[in-house]
């Protein structure tokens, strides 16, 4: 028998996996791989005590193969806390997909992922993200049942995108009504950070409720349709987080809240839709709260959008949908107060609260 010796020198350049902080917990990845229609593609399944693990699937053209990993990895960690700090009986998962949605994305392509996700027999139910759409939901619903966010036209409950930033809207007025007193955000300066679909319905409520909005984006073609539609400002600047303002919205991509920006931000609260927006979320999560800015949790308020999938699972319509999703203004008030009253960063609070909805399910079915 032949023993293979890997030498440590090896091992540093394959790099953990195990060993990496994102991988915390983690029952399950599956690495997707396809040559004849150029899938890759990465599955995570963080934890199914409450139920399958549900998540959306990110198409996005990644530095490197381990970018992609931290990603999913990061993300289906999250959709955890998301489910159980909404009352959801759903687990965490995610999916990312290594391309261009604008340019690699093809039919064959969304149906041979749908397959992979078919093949884990539930465990993981995949729904939209960023690069993808109800469209292509559509398509993987052809050969797998394991899919939400499909088109309304085919009984799905449609584009997650409006109810995502809805949430986000309520966890933000939650957070006013905290700090300020008021949650009425008539003048506030709030920036908003990404102007996809959730960004732009975000800043359609923002809009029609007086608030002064400066918006910023990688696509200026976007920015200035924005502007044009809801009368909001362009942030022609080239470090908005030395601006003066009452609330950031971060909804473009995770980690813009790191020690680089907190150490400049200026913002009272900071509340939006992006997934992991604290780099570090023990550290960045502390310099916040030291900073007295008003932190609210990104997966308690951006999680309209499970909220909105989930109603193909439960069958319930739009009015429950709408009354669940308002429901995070109550749950948020809750956390900044428990973080106050416990002295603990908000982040904590939340962490806790949905842990602890975990742990005791754990212990019911032991």
């Amino acid at each position: 028998m032949k023993t293979e010796v890997i030498l440590a020198e090896d091992l540093k350049k394959i790099g953990p996996v195990f060993g990496q902080l994102s991988f915390q917990d983690h029952e399950q990845i599956v690495f997707c791989n396809d040559k004849d229609t150029g899938l890759k593609a990465i599955i995570g399944i963080h934890d199914t005590t409450l139920g399958p693990a549900l998540g959306g699937t990110r198409m996005w053209q990644y530095n490197n193969e381990q970018d992609a990993l931290n990603d999913v990895l990061r993300l289906s960690r999250g959709m955890s806390f998301k489910s159980a700090i909404t009352g959801l009986n759903l687990g965490g998962g995610k999916a990312v997909i290594i391309g261009d949605a604008k340019t690699q994305k093809t039919p064959e392509l969304m149906l041979k992922f749908g397959e992979f996700v078919h093949s884990l027999g539930g465990r993981y139910i995949t729904a939209e993200d960023v690069g993808m759409t109800t469209g292509d939901m559509d398509l993987v619903r052809k050969v797998t049942p394991y899919v939400t966010g499909i088109s309304e036209q085919n009984g799905g409950a449609g584009n997650p995108s409006p109810i995502t930033a809805y949430g986000t809207f309520m966890g933000m007025k939650a957070s006013a009504k905290y700090a300020f007193g008021s949650d009425n955000l008539e003048n506030k300066v709030v920036y908003v950070q990404g102007i996809g679909n959730v960004g732009e319905a975000l800043v359609e409520h923002l809009s029609n409720e007086g608030a002064k909005v400066f918006i910023s984006d990688i696509n200026h073609e976007r920015l200035q349709q924005v502007r044009d539609t809801y009368s909001v400002e362009i942030y022609s600047g080239d470090n908005l987080y030395k601006e003066q303002m009452d609330i950031y919205a971060p909804c473009a991509l995770g980690a813009t809240l790191n020690d680089h920006s907190i150490e400049q931000l200026k913002a009272k609260i900071i509340a939006g839709a992006a997934n992991n927006q604290l780099a570090d979320e023990d550290t960045h999560a502390k310099m916040l709260r030291e900073k007295g800015i008003v932190y609210a949790p990104d997966f308690l308020i951006n999680a309209g959008g499970i909220i909105n999938v989930y109603a193909e699972l439960e069958n319930y319509g739009k009015q429950e949908i709408i009354r669940k999703t308002e429901n995070i203004y109550t749950t948020t008030l809750e956390i900044l107060q428990k973080a106050e009253k416990e002295d603990i960063t908000t982040h904590k609070a939340a962490l806790t609260i949905a842990q602890s909805r975990i742990d005791a399910r754990k212990i019911e079915k032991a």
